[in-house]
């Protein structure tokens, strides 16, 4: 490396990658990954939810729902107006079982029947990724682009017993986790077997995402 090209490097602003999420578990799969990253939450809710049409191809609904939080992450960012790179990451996750969407369980019930539907039968977890690289110059200088992907993997759950599920559902994982369960965690037990990424079931295709961008991790 010549010095010239040492002083460019210097000189070149650090891009600061944000997770427009408030999931510990997507934040962990980041930094695991080598990857400093900031939690932004737009400071108005987002609308999450989507017309009938929307939902009739799920992957399709989870990308439109990551880009909606990763947009209104930059939406925020460009109110700030702080000159700089950034890489905005939105996300969701669906479980998916044949027609049926499962999100994340209103109450104890309804996280109950959600894990007795998945009882001895194959699901699919889909994560959409919404990646934005913005770029904030001085004055009204902007320059935005974005790319919007889902990566899908699959998850075969044991036979439960009306037991077992009282017994995971007082481990309270369940709560903010889409289908009732969290891989990660306890639910690991509920599980016989799983096709494709499992950063995906968790929460978010940190190896896709890297193998693109591979400059996030810095």
């Amino acid at each position: 490396m010549t010095d010239q090209q040492s002083a460019d490097q210097q000189s070149a602003p650090q891009m600061k990658v944000m997770l427009a999420s408030a999931s510990p578990r997507r934040k962990q799969l980041l930094e695991d990954a080598g990857v400093p990253v900031r939690v932004l939450i737009p400071k108005e809710p987002v609308d999450e939810t989507l017309d009938e049409d929307d939902l009739v191809i799920p992957a399709e609904a989870a990308k439109k729902l990551a880009e909606k939080k990763a947009g209104a992450a930059v939406q925020e960012l460009l109110a700030a107006n702080e000159p700089g790179m950034y890489a905005v990451i939105g996300a969701d996750t669906m479980v998916v079982k044949g027609q049926e969407i499962f999100g994340k369980p209103r109450n104890l019930e309804d996280a109950k029947r959600m894990l007795r539907a998945l009882s001895g039968t194959t699901h699919q977890v889909i994560t959409g990724t919404s990646l934005w690289m913005l770029m904030l110059g001085e004055g009204e200088e902007v320059s935005l682009a974005y790319r919007t992907f889902a990566d899908t993997s699959s998850v075969k759950f044991k036979e439960l017993t009306d037991e077992q599920i009282a017994d995971y559902l007082k481990c309270g994982e369940s709560f903010d986790k889409a289908g009732a369960y969290a891989i990660q965690g306890e639910g690991a037990n509920l599980v016989e077997s799983t096709q494709g990424a499992l950063d995906t079931i968790i929460g978010l295709p940190v190896g896709r995402l890297l193998s693109e961008y591979p400059e996030l991790a810095g």
